[in-house]
């Protein structure tokens, strides 16, 4: 139970607020990506762009480019000249943002319709494409420590978790917490070693968000029942348990990766084969479609 000296300790540095850590650059940029696309799907387009002049084709020509732009970022990080021109997490911004804005412009040069079947093909590939890389998005976060390229191991993974085990000073007021944490930490552990690969990523989500339910519940109740023993806590209830919330959510998420690290090591490899043979022939389909309109 927690003592009346529970909240003057918080060595711990503390969590942003939940929602803030869903702001991010690539949450605000693609939802206003989404938001345009939409708009020009709602919109009448062909009113006012023809494929075939103006804004249209200005249009086609700048995504085109902007696709093109994108096969760069391999090299910076292939080509050791490369280097001097930027880092690979600025390269890496400007892979994402070209990877979108270049498809919506081609959206809007289709005018969100198809047309013969090589514009077809290119079109069909190049959403694909644009599916392909934010999953890929997906996958290098899960193994990389953010977008500065370092790809981290299951060895880090696993001392990071061991770490947070003895920084524990924000939550010492509630011991029987900690125990609960390590219950629930090993639980998730060997829960999911027994499931299949494929579907491991989703059955840790669910066995990791069930662990935080069921740690936040028991903070929760171990706070009231404190609270009407002490005015102290009562009075500094919601900041204790809002800082053994962010201490709960720091240990699940860590042994979470620990958890889930392979599965998404191995998922990045195969993405990886795939990715770059689909995104050629992309290009080719896209320069087909480009000689053909101006052959014919």
């Amino acid at each position: 139970m927690p003592s009346a000296r529970a909240g003057s300790t918080r060595s711990d540095v503390p969590l942003p607020p939940r929602w803030r850590r869903w702001i991010t650059f690539d949450s605000v940029f693609l939802t206003l990506a989404a938001l345009v696309v939409l708009a020009g799907w709602r919109f009448p387009t062909e009113r006012f762009i023809s494929p075939a002049s103006g804004l249209g084709y200005a249009l086609g020509i700048t995504g085109g480019s902007l696709m093109l732009v994108l096969l760069l970022y391999p090299l910076r990080k292939r080509v050791a000249w490369f280097s001097k021109l930027g880092s690979v997490r600025a390269w890496f911004q400007v892979h994402i943002v070209f990877g979108v804005v270049g498809p919506v412009c081609v959206l809007f040069h289709s005018n969100f319709s198809l047309g013969a079947a090589n514009s077809n093909v290119a079109l069909t590939l190049m959403l694909v494409i644009l599916g392909s890389g934010m999953l890929g998005r997906y996958f290098y976060a899960k193994i990389h420590d953010g977008l500065t390229g370092h790809e981290t191991n299951y060895t880090e993974l696993k001392a990071n978790a061991e770490r947070l085990r003895t920084v524990s000073l924000s939550v010492k007021f509630m011991p029987e917490l900690l125990t609960r944490l390590a219950i629930e930490e090993k639980l998730l552990i060997e829960d999911t070693q027994r499931c299949p690969a494929l579907v491991r990523p989703f059955y840790v989500a669910w066995c990791s968000l069930r662990g935080r339910l069921r740690l936040n519940r028991h903070v929760r109740l171990a706070l009231a029942a404190a609270a009407t023993q002490s005015q102290l806590i009562d009075t500094h209830r919601h900041r204790l348990q809002e800082t053994a919330y962010a201490y709960i959510d720091r240990r699940m998420s860590a042994t979470q990766s620990v958890a889930e690290y392979q599965t998404y090591a191995n998922l990045f490899s195969w993405w990886h084969l795939l990715h770059l043979p689909l995104f050629f022939m992309m290009l080719l389909a896209g320069i087909v479609h480009v000689i053909a309109v101006h052959a014919y």
